[in-house]
């Protein structure tokens, strides 16, 4: 990994406007800090606009990932999924500066910017890769939709019970009456998985967890397989479903829809400062003593 950036994208919190213009001090800060020191900064076209910053080049968040060596998020996680789902195919590294609640993937204090970020751009941080999952929904033998996620694909009914039937490498392994079926990266484990009642998987596992939603059955528990799995989820039963990836985009269900998931080809790379600590960001976050 190259420890030092040409040039580096950064990307707030686009998807919403009145967030973007919040943290527009801390933006501008962080890119005349940049290009002090001869960087080429770039800004995401809808953050620029939302902060109305006029003196950067702007491009889309396309573009980014064919233009860019580095991008640096500020926001929370659900915009580190947003960035990482759309740069999933150009393998730029990820800096996130958390500005949202928990802050698990967005991990440098906005306080602490300039020094984290000049830190990494000598060479001093961690770099991760982690895994992500596509997903196929298949309807009367036609594919109606292809997606993917970082952090987990849920498969969720509405007012009433869901069945599905859930089947691993071809094989059968049970069908299932409950709100509905979480599956999860390693990295989705500290998000809607944890509070279903699913376990954390360390992010370096090369895992997948399967966490059904309130099952009727209590023996029904989350299940740990590994990354190389091939899932097969049949809509069995439904009055109303849909699946959705990162909670960010959604599909309605129909009975009978076969929704196939694996591992992506695709990952993510996450630049992590030095002295990061993945049980120290646990205890931190989760509030453990």
């Amino acid at each position: 990994m190259q420890s030092r950036f040409n040039t580096i994208a950064i990307i707030g919190k686009f998807m919403r406007q009145s967030a973007v213009q919040l943290m527009k001090n801390d933006l501008v800060d962080l890119a005349s800090h940049l290009r002090r020191q001869n960087i080429s900064v770039v800004f995401e076209a809808q953050t620029a606009e939302y902060a109305e910053i006029i003196d950067y080049q702007t491009i889309s968040l396309s573009e980014i990932g064919q233009k860019v060596d580095l991008a640096v998020v500020m926001g929370g996680d659900g915009t580190m999924l947003s960035v990482a789902r759309a740069l999933k195919e150009s393998g730029i590294p990820l800096v996130g500066i958390n500005r949202g609640h928990f802050g698990f993937l967005t991990d440098l204090r906005a306080e602490e910017m300039l020094q984290s970020i000049d830190a990494i751009l000598a060479g001093e941080h961690q770099c991760e890769s982690r895994m992500m999952l596509n997903a196929t929904v298949v309807r009367n033998g036609k594919t109606i939709l292809e997606n993917h996620a970082f952090n987990d694909i849920v498969l969720k009914s509405g007012l009433r019970l869901i069945e599905l039937e859930v089947n691993i490498d071809g094989k059968f392994v049970h069908k299932q009456r409950a709100d509905g079926l979480i599956v999860s990266t390693p990295t989705g484990t500290t998000a809607y998985s944890l509070s279903a009642g699913g376990p954390i998987l360390h992010s370096s596992l090369e895992a997948i967890a399967l966490v059904p939603i309130c099952p009727h059955t209590l023996s029904n528990r989350p299940l740990a397989l590994s990354s190389t799995a091939n899932i097969d989820v049949t809509v069995v039963k439904m009055d109303e479903a849909q699946i959705s990836f990162d909670g960010q985009s959604q599909l309605s269900l129909a009975q009978g829809d076969c929704i196939n998931i694996v591992r992506s080809k695709e990952s993510v790379t996450l630049l992590h400062p030095a002295d990061y600590c993945y049980y120290d960001m646990l205890r931190n976050k989760l509030h453990w003593g």
